[in-house]
């Protein structure tokens, strides 16, 4: 008579199944006696319950045949073969769901050995994605599901309903999202994306370019041939080391402003010829017309505040910030666009926008047209900067730790996290090397201070080698990790022309020098990454010289990250090890958001501010101005000030 066991039962029964063996295998490490692979496994009951959820049916015969993932691995994956036991473990407990086809042939070979209906996982898929949406992980995207497998717990297929959606709404309004309005603000602006595409404008040639020709660039989100040419122009003038004979300029640009200017020129003329019918568009400006000489309109400029204060629902600084670029090109003597009068032959009419009155005059007086368009954008400047809000609160990812006593101490537990979480190196080489080079990027940010870009861009020049002289790394406008012989330490060393800030009182034309500090195997985390994990994440790339690299894959070849890359590598790191998680029981800290590498100067210049009441050493920790630090950086409320003067004089009580 058939038994029917259900799976709690499984656990009870002997593993010994009686088959007969197709080969025996490799010789187990520690003496252990090898285990025979058998090929077609008697299950341990004849008949069972059969699960509703794939996850819950991978287990089950697992369990039926006495198989653990590793023995099935090696059953059914030939030598060589690229397909990671931990993918059984992941479909097991329901991490992950077969989706590429390599999968499902896997799948094949265990429904042959467990002698069970050709497609009987793929149907338990199949009735998944068919059934009622809810809020299991079988139900979530392949893409969001591989964001929110790490902060799932492992179990999570097998708690109650309400238990379920509560966990996965969390991960997704606190861990993925942020949970705070401006973030979520981000994630429906980007949902309509408008602004136009440059492509590197330090290759674009003046002569080179043929409207007619390259007309076809105008699809999608491409700037338009002309309004290239004149941006690459713009950027050229701007740059220059010495401006072309004839010419006037105030100030340069650096990589990072221009970089800045391109993108706010892209979202101005990408919403201009925005279709009316998306949610983004108004005016519908044909391509060809875009033009930089159409910032010499006031009324281009009026109609892109008004566009900008309805799509957002109030002013912030980069409206301010745009003016402020149209005073610059209109300035006389020194603005790009007062200097370029021919540019007036391309205005033409738009309608709304741009009158035949509007062009004749732009024709017929150049100068007098910059000089309106100055006195506009100056009046509506100072208007601006009476009406601008705050759209994003800084220092609310970190709130966290900023309202504790000791900020530094507190984010340093997140270090601690990484450090204690740290896989083997040995079996999983490219897990280890990402989770060391997180933690370095944690550390070094800390004891540096410094802005994300020269975290980003930080040289290095491993021990027994030959430091670059400081003229080299003036040059580069880098800095360099290196080992300082004589103090038998690490030392970082920044030209004081790579920070943003170098004409700072704070640097008075002289380098940023620092030696790090040996504390928690910091010295041998650096040796370790540098000579073994670095080499992991760079594989066969070529080497940018940067401390830190990119993990290579064959979707990327490219090592060095950008400013985008190297935000979202520190963001990730905050997601897993900082934020924690009461359902999983990792992370450092309760109530903390996912933030950038530019939130530990906030940390640093409040830790400085709480413990002395000075800005002035404040600002040391972040290589700038007490100004600075008081305007945008410390977090020193007035509850903070009273409690540190109160510290001071509650010790006469306790003296007496």
């Amino acid at each position: 008579m058939p038994i029917t066991v259900t799976r709690s039962d499984f656990r009870t029964l002997t593993h010994a199944a009686v088959a007969q063996p197709e080969a025996p295998c490799r010789p187990k490490k520690r003496g252990r006696k090898p285990r025979a692979i058998v090929a077609f496994p008697q299950p341990l009951a004849v008949t069972w319950v059969d699960p509703p959820t794939f996850p819950e049916a991978f287990a089950l015969h697992l369990e039926r045949h006495g198989d653990s993932c590793h023995h099935l691995h090696r059953a059914v994956i030939a030598s060589g073969e690229p397909f990671d036991r931990k993918t059984f473990q992941d479909w097991k407990f329901g991490r992950k769901l077969p989706a590429t086809l390599r999968s499902f042939q896997v799948l094949g070979r265990v429904e042959r050995r467990y002698r069970l209906p050709a497609g009987y996982f793929r149907e338990k898929l199949t009735a998944a994605a068919k059934a009622p949406r809810g809020h299991r992980l079988a139900d979530i995207s392949h893409s969001e599901r591989r964001r929110m497998a790490w902060h799932l717990p492992d179990d999570l297929d097998q708690r109650p309903p309400a238990e379920r959606a509560e966990i996965i709404d969390w991960v997704r309004t606190v861990i993925v999202s942020g949970a705070t309005d401006y973030r979520r603000y981000q994630s429906e602006a980007i949902k309509h994306r408008y602004g136009l595409r440059f492509p590197p404008l330090d290759s674009v040639d003046r002569g080179a370019w043929n409207d007619a020709a390259q007309h076809h660039m105008v699809d999608g989100l491409r700037a338009p041939p002309r309004l290239i040419r004149e941006v690459a122009d713009l950027i050229r003038f701007k740059t220059a080391t010495l401006t072309a004979i004839g010419s006037k300029r105030a100030g340069v640009w650096g990589d990072e402003t221009v970089a800045q200017k391109v993108e706010h020129l892209g979202l101005l003329f990408g919403a201009m010829v925005a279709d009316p019918a998306s949610p983004i568009g108004d005016l519908g400006v044909p391509a060809d017309r875009l033009t930089l000489g159409l910032l010499a309109m006031p009324s281009v400029w009026d109609w892109y505040l008004t566009w900008r204060e309805a799509k957002r629902g109030f002013y912030t600084n980069w409206e301010a910030n745009m003016l402020a670029l149209g005073l610059a090109l209109t300035r006389r003597e020194t603005g790009w666009l007062r200097q370029r009068p021919a540019i007036a032959a391309d205005i033409a009419v738009i309608d709304g926008l741009v009158t035949e009155d509007d062009v004749a005059h732009a024709r017929a007086d150049w100068d007098g047209l910059c000089d309106r368009a100055h006195d506009h954008c100056l009046r509506r400047a100072k208007d601006i900067q009476r009406m601008v809000r705050v759209h994003r609160d800084p220092f609310e990812p970190i709130l966290a730790i900023l309202e504790t006593d000791r900020p530094l101490a507190t984010y340093r537990r997140i270090t601690a996290e990484i450090a204690g979480r740290i896989p083997d190196a040995r079996r999983s080489p490219r897990a280890a090397a990402e989770v060391v080079r997180g933690l370095l990027m944690l550390r070094l940010g800390l004891h540096l201070g410094v802005r994300q870009k020269n975290l980003r861009q930080l040289l290095v020049c491993p021990r027994g080698a030959t430091p670059r002289s400081d003229r080299q790394l003036e040059t580069l406008k880098r800095g360099e990790l290196r080992w300082n012989v004589r103090e038998a330490k690490w030392e970082v060393h920044i030209p004081s022309n790579a920070f943003k800030n170098a004409n700072s009182s704070f640097f008075g034309g002289q380098p940023f020098r620092l030696l790090l500090p040996d504390l928690d195997a910091l010295y041998s985390h650096i040796d370790a990454y540098i000579a073994q994990h670095r080499p992991v994440l760079l594989a066969a790339a070529n080497d940018p010289g940067t401390f830190f690299v990119k993990t290579v894959k064959r979707t990327s070849r490219e090592a060095a990250y950008d400013s985008a890359t190297f935000y979202e590598a520190w963001r990730l790191i905050i997601q897993r090890y900082g934020i924690y998680n009461p359902y999983t029981k990792r992370g450092a800290i309760a109530g903390l958001l996912p933030h950038g590498p530019h939130n530990v100067r906030d940390v640093l210049a409040t830790h400085v501010l709480k413990t002395t009441g000075s800005f002035e050493q404040a600002s040391y920790a972040i290589q700038d101005t007490p100004e600075m630090v008081a305007q945008h950086y410390g977090r020193f409320l007035p509850q903070d000030k009273a409690a540190l003067a109160a510290r001071i004089l509650n010790e006469v009580w306790a003296s007496d």
